[in-house]
């Protein structure tokens, strides 16, 4: 349940019909610095989610998957670059390249002091190719600085939810005692959709209010990049500028138990989407998940456009951890998928 921010899209286009149409390349928080039980592998993959790579590096280098690290989830339908960690104490790293497949290319290997772990990166550059592109391209330099200048909104995208939104069935099957779930992964997959929902929810009525890039009295703010957020009981001159230069961001709610951290107007638009599902809202109370934020607005960082063709256009852009590419093409161009059921993390 997702509405753009902007008018409605511009022009019709096809993406990924093959993996180079989509590259990913993840901006790591840290390089090896040389030494450690733990070998750091930089992989260029292609046609391979990251859950196939971690299990193919195992299997090289003769240890258990739980020996390998990864900071987050990428593409499958894409030509991706991601660093992993290999747990190796005492052991001398395979020939990697002999070992894995050809849709791998090994960039970099060295040895670091401590494994690589879920979240620890700045982001995500992305070159997307847009191909077959039909309608009003005349307005796209003005629809990129729209976005330069107030980002987009920072949904999660619908590979959160599984083909066809499978995840939030099986979410709410799970909730309602109608099916047992022992795998901690699949459940976390569950979980984790019915969370996003009600954030998309939340988000998507800020958006029909034309209010979801702007501070309103009792909204929870948080700092750009950074986990950390103020309740902003009143809305000044100062906070304004904040939230030009994108500083700071209003945030949505991750739904869990406890109270919300909103006041008033907020709290209350919050707590009606909640009550609309109370299935999912009472259940992921009841996981023991507790109330957290998201930024509601995503900063689009480095845009450019190059077109290559009449009807071939390219994106470059940046965007920071959890955020969605398809959520900025969204805002430019109803697009035709051939990779849905990806994942951009």
């Amino acid at each position: 349940m997702t509405t753009p921010a902007t008018a409605p899209p511009l022009f019709q286009a096809r993406i990924r019909t093959r993996p180079e149409d989509f590259i990913v390349e993840e901006l790591s928080a840290a390089d090896p610095d040389g030494q450690g039980e733990h070998v750091w592998v930089l992989l260029e993959k292609t046609g391979c989610n990251t859950e196939h790579a971690a299990r193919c590096l195992a299997r090289a280098a003769n240890v258990s998957r739980s020996a390998v690290g990864y900071a987050g989830l990428k593409d499958r339908h894409a030509v991706t670059t991601q660093w992993f960690s290999v747990q190796l104490p005492g052991k001398d790293a395979p020939d990697w390249s002999a070992q894995l497949g050809p849709e791998f290319r090994v960039l970099r290997a060295e040895r670091h002091s401590r494994k690589l772990k879920t979240g620890y990166l700045l982001g995500n550059r992305f070159r997307l190719t847009l191909r077959e592109c039909r309608g009003d391209l005349a307005g796209l330099e003005q629809r990129l600085e729209q976005i330069r200048s107030h980002g987009v909104p920072n949904y999660f995208g619908p590979q959160r939810f599984g083909r066809e939104g499978a995840n939030l069935d099986k979410a709410r099957a799970m909730f309602e005692g109608k099916m047992r779930v022992r795998d901690r992964k699949l459940a976390g997959l569950y979980l984790s959709a019915a969370r996003s929902e009600l954030f998309n929810r939340v988000l998507a009525r800020r958006v029909e209010q034309g209010n979801w890039c702007r501070a309103l009295p009792g909204d929870v703010m948080i700092l750009d990049g950074s986990r950390s957020h103020f309740l902003a009981e009143a809305v000044d001159a100062a906070l304004d500028e904040r939230l030009r230069i994108g500083d700071v961001h209003p945030s949505g709610p991750l739904w869990g138990k406890g109270e919300l951290a909103t006041r008033g107007e907020v709290a209350a638009l919050e707590q009606a989407v909640a009550e609309a599902e109370p299935v999912f809202a009472q259940g992921l109370a009841q996981a023991g998940l507790k109330q957290e934020r998201r930024a509601l607005r995503m900063r689009v960082n480095g845009l450019s456009h190059q077109w290559l063709d009449d009807e071939t256009l390219v994106l470059a852009f940046e965007l920071p951890p959890g955020g969605y590419a398809t959520m900025v093409l969204a805002e430019i161009t109803a697009v035709e998928d051939a990779g849905t059921g990806a994942m951009e993390e």
